[in-house]
């Protein structure tokens, strides 16, 4: 631990979403905690008991878990929209924590990429706050150069950056600052600011640092990110550490060849196709496998004896005598894969999975395939090519090698520390 001669800060870490946004903070939250740190963890209802078992002190935000019926959630355009207004009554709560605390106590507010924005309230209520933002994915950053995909469509390397700009811009024209700036800009006026006229000028403008929360040769820096930015690495976290794979599942994993794992999200309440079409696939090669979610009735009712359906299982335990994972390209979810050099047939739906499957396609660790294809024919097709793919093969154990390197995760740790000290520096 470093020796700082000022007490150190309570820092107040705020995330929104499910488990994949959760799981990172809570790793950065401990490390904190570690560096002599009071922390406290802000976060949805929901997650209460995780945080709880991490033995941190936690507040709960309110938050709607009807928003996960919603057919537009995981829409590539909509689901922003979806996401937003989900998560307001959570700022809220959020906005009157903060302006609860001792006035005379210095802190730091940690936060969600889509937080940056409320936490600018906060300073704005009560002045000296430091900020800082935790980038979980390369997409979180907006960059015209290393631009391989914008949401669903691919940005070829020839087009011009004039070209990519002007993309940027009508995307946050069209699709962002409609759903963002109404409700930023009516607490802005109370408190007596000038309106924003762009989010994500406010997003990246805001935090007196940034980390990104992947490595470099997963995303490099770019020059045209904050210049107050600290590139880290995948801050994996395992609630579960100690847990052992269930006993029916050892059973279901050694009578016979390593099987297919088949997740799609623990939010998403809209797979049953997918998860339909990803079994008739797995028949269709003689392949058996897993399905990994939280919600039973997403799984076809029947499952013949090839196939096996389970909760939770911690993916490091699961995945070393896996086949192949097919998932939705969460940045976790694709973290935790090549941390085990298992290819990865990605589906991505919205939000940063496109990128992620992207550069998981470019690093050769994986295929991408759109969900609007995802057919049972479709899938199989994609599996047996990554089953049969050399380049896949060498691309995952060099990821692999990659991450078992070493991290590089507490440089981030010690940025975070001197730069919320009073006496620290970036």
């Amino acid at each position: 631990m470093s020796d700082y001669s000022t007490v150190l800060p309570h820092i107040i870490v705020v995330t929104t979403g499910t488990a994949g946004d959760l799981f990172p903070f809570l790793r950065l939250a401990l490390g904190l905690r570690e560096r002599g740190h009071a922390v406290t963890f802000l976060a949805p209802a929901m997650h209460e008991a995780l945080v709880h078992q991490a033995g941190l002190a936690f507040h709960a935000m309110p938050a709607d878990p009807a928003v996960l019926n919603d057919p537009d959630l995981w829409h590539a355009r909509r689901g922003f929209g979806v996401v937003w207004r989900a998560m307001q009554p959570g700022m809220d709560a959020m906005r009157a924590f903060m302006a609860a605390l001792p006035p005379e106590e210095p802190c730091t507010m940690l936060v969600h990429p889509l937080v940056v924005a409320h936490a600018d309230l906060c300073r704005a209520e009560r002045p000296g706050i430091r900020i800082v933002a935790g980038f979980l994915a390369p997409s979180n950053l907006r960059t015209v150069h290393d631009l391989p995909m914008l949401g669903p469509f691919p940005v070829p390397r020839w087009m011009p950056l004039t070209l990519r700009r002007w993309m940027w811009r009508g995307v946050e024209a069209s699709a962002v600052n409609p759903v963002a700036l109404p409700d930023l800009n009516a607490a802005r006026r109370l408190q007596g600011r000038a309106p924003a006229s762009s989010y994500m000028d406010t997003m990246y403008g805001a935090p007196d640092l940034s980390v990104t929360l992947f490595p470099e040769w997963f995303g490099a820096r770019q020059p045209d990110w904050p210049s107050t930015l600290v590139c880290g690495d995948f801050p994996l976290y395992d609630p579960h550490p100690g847990a052992s794979m269930a006993p029916a599942l050892v059973e279901f994993m050694r009578a016979g060849s390593a099987p297919l794992i088949v997740t799609h999200g623990t939010g998403n309440l809209q797979a049953a196709a997918f998860f339909a079409s990803a079994l008739e696939a797995a028949q269709k090669l003689g392949r058996r496998i897993v399905f990994l979610t939280p919600h039973r009735a997403q799984v076809p009712a029947a499952l013949p004896a090839s196939a096996f359906w389970q909760d939770y299982c911690p993916l490091a335990a699961l995945l070393p005598g896996a086949a192949a994972l097919v998932h939705h390209g969460g940045i976790g979810t694709t973290a935790e894969a090549m941390r085990a050099g298992t290819p990865q047939l990605i589906v991505p739906m919205a939000y940063d999975q496109f990128d992620n499957a992207a550069r998981v396609t470019a690093l050769h660790a994986g295929l991408t395939l759109k969900a609007g294809k995802a057919s049972a024919r479709a899938l199989a097709n994609a599996l047996q090519q990554l089953l049969q793919s050399p380049e896949v093969h060498i691309g995952c154990s060099a990821v692999k090698a990659r991450l078992a390197a070493g991290s590089d995760l507490d440089g981030v740790l010690e940025s975070i520390s001197k730069t919320v000290s009073k006496t620290g520096k970036i």
